[in-house]
Order: structure tokens, then C-alpha cells, then sequence
């Protein structure tokens, strides 16, 4: 087996995939951005988009992609599904080391520089995570699309689409919100619609969080929007009920949402210092210096 040359920190979701490209030495050279790796849009698909978004990162700096001379961490939606992750390290490239984890954690490892915290990610899903003083890592949400990942994109989307449904065909007075989301997905009819919902997948509802964002008078759009800074306060109220760790938002939403969370835990929030591909960084660093080959987990 060849030395490891390289470390690739890779955070998978069901919107992108960003990867970190460092040599051995910790030295950053490059990052990339791909198509959707989330374990729930299918392994093949997510190792698809984690080696093409790796060979651009390679690409970056002026360099080749080599698997064999790799340690990977990854930091993955979907992986608290068993099957999942087994499948996906089944079908995994020869590396030189290989650890994947939900990207929860490597969220919280990389927003806390591997210290104790909460973060609650809000992008096309959601979720908690707390990082203990000694390692481990406790989660709260993340049951996935459609009955979870509440205050996410996703969660914001299929219950927006609603208004439209009834706008569409009189239950309620068409106005811009309704307008607008019928717009983003492209339908002027009832049956154009049907066509849609029925296709519709966690992606697809995500897509119309930023109708909603853009509509925060709107009595519909701004009873979700409160609601969702609601679940971010009791996500992080589920992990640290008594209020002694820092807490990050993260993820593509954490910005906007910012905002709806209740006061009182709005005071706690705190920039994160890195991101999830950045965490996921440190673990392909971790398993290349620990020196074990391949492992996995839901944390």
C-alpha cells in the first residue's frame, strides 16, 4: 500500500458536496464543490459526486487524483442508516484510510474545533449534535425527509407547498407566496402540479425555502418561519437542557433563520470556526495518523 500523500475531508448532503484537499502535513491546497452525495439519493449516485468533486479539488492545485494515496473522512447525510453506510463503504475505492461519519459530527467538530458544543445544521434536512469533552457525540433529530428535519429546507418547502395547492384551486385567495412558489416549480395547472408533488423528492422541496425567505409578511410563510426558529431552540434544548455549552448554526439556512430563533437562546448562538468538510478534514487526519484503514459510524 502506498504512503498517504493525501487528505480529502468530503461533506456530503442532499444538496452538494464540498470537499477540503490537504497534503499530509495539514497544509490546505485545495477545495471543490460537486452534486448531491447524501446517502438517501443513492450510494452510487453520492460516490459519483464525492469522486468528481475530488478530482476537481485535485485538479485545483495542479495535481492528479490518486485514491490509493488517500485518507478520506467523510461527513455524510443518511448514514444513521445502516444499510446505507455499509453499502457505501462496500463499494468504496482503494484508500490509503477511510472513516465515515454523519455529517452532524463532523458539523460539530469542525464549528467547535473538536471542543465541547451544540450545533444545529439547517440546510435541505436538519439536525443536532453535541460534542462531549471526551469524544463522544450525541444527536438529536435528523429522522430525515419527510416526518423530520424540522426548520430545515426540505421542511420549510413541503409545508409551503400547501398554501399553493390550496391557492391553486380555491381554498384559499392566490396571492405573490402563492404565485411565487407555483413560479419555482414551474406549474400554472392543477394537473402540472400533481405531475410535480408526485416526483417531488427531498431536493425539490428544499428548493422552495428561499420563496418562503423572501415572503417573511406573509401570515403562511411567517407562521413556518417562527416555527422553525422554535425547533432549532428545542433541538438544542434536547441536548444541553441546562445551558453550558456554545451553540452553532450552521448550514445554508443557519443565516437566515438566525433571526427567528426565540431570544433566549439566540443570545448562545456562535459563529462556527470551520465547516462540516473542514471537521471531515480532521477526521481523515485522525484515522490516517491513528493508523486504522477503513471505519464507520452514525456519530
Amino acid at each position: 500500500m502506498e504512503a498517504t500523500q493525501y487528505w480529502l475531508g468530503i461533506d456530503g448532503g442532499g444538496t452538494g458536496t464540498r470537499v477540503v484537499l490537504a497534503d499530509a502535513r495539514g497544509v490546505e491546497l485545495g477545495q471543490a464543490l460537486g452534486g448531491a452525495s447524501g446517502l438517501g439519493l443513492g450510494v452510487p449516485r453520492a460516490w459519483e459526486a464525492i469522486e468528481a468533486a475530488c478530482a476537481q479539488a485535485f485538479a485545483s492545485a495542479g495535481l492528479r487524483l490518486d485514491w490509493a494515496q488517500c485518507a478520506l473522512g467523510c461527513g455524510l447525510a443518511g448514514v444513521n442508516n445502516r444499510d446505507w453506510l455499509a453499502e457505501f463503504i462496500a463499494r468504496s475505492p482503494k484508500l490509503a484510510a477511510l472513516d465515515v461519519r454523519s455529517d452532524a459530527y463532523t458539523t460539530v467538530l469542525g464549528a467547535h474545533g473538536g471542543e465541547p458544543g451544540v450545533i444545529v445544521a439547517v440546510g435541505t434536512g436538519s439536525i443536532a449534535a453535541m460534542l462531549e469533552r471526551d469524544g463522544t457525540c450525541a444527536i438529536a433529530g435528523g429522522y430525515g425527509f419527510p416526518s423530520g428535519d424540522e426548520a430545515s429546507g426540505a421542511w420549510l418547502g413541503l409545508r409551503a407547498v400547501v398554501h399553493a395547492q390550496q391557492a391553486l384551486d380555491g381554498r384559499a385567495r392566490p396571492d405573490a407566496f402563492s404565485d411565487a412558489l407555483l413560479a419555482r416549480m414551474s406549474v400554472a395547472d392543477r394537473d402540472a402540479l400533481v405531475v410535480w408533488l408526485c416526483e417531488a423528492n427531498q431536493t425539490a422541496y428544499a428548493e422552495l425555502a428561499p420563496v418562503v425567505l423572501a415572503h417573511p409578511d406573509h401570515p403562511v410563510a411567517a407562521a413556518l418561519l417562527v416555527q422553525a426558529g422554535r425547533d432549532i431552540a428545542l433541538l438544542v434544548d434536547a441536548l444541553d437542557p441546562l445551558a453550558r455549552l456554545p451553540v452553532a448554526l450552521c448550514g445554508g439556512l443557519a443565516g437566515p433563520l438566525a433571526a427567528y430563533v426565540p431570544p433566549s437562546h439566540r443570545d448562545r448562538l456562535r459563529a462556527p470556526l470551520a465547516d462540516s468538510a473542514h471537521g471531515a478534514l480532521m477526521l481523515a487526519r485522525r484515522i490516517d495518523r491513528g493508523g486504522a484503514q477503513l471505519s464507520g459510524g452514525a456519530a
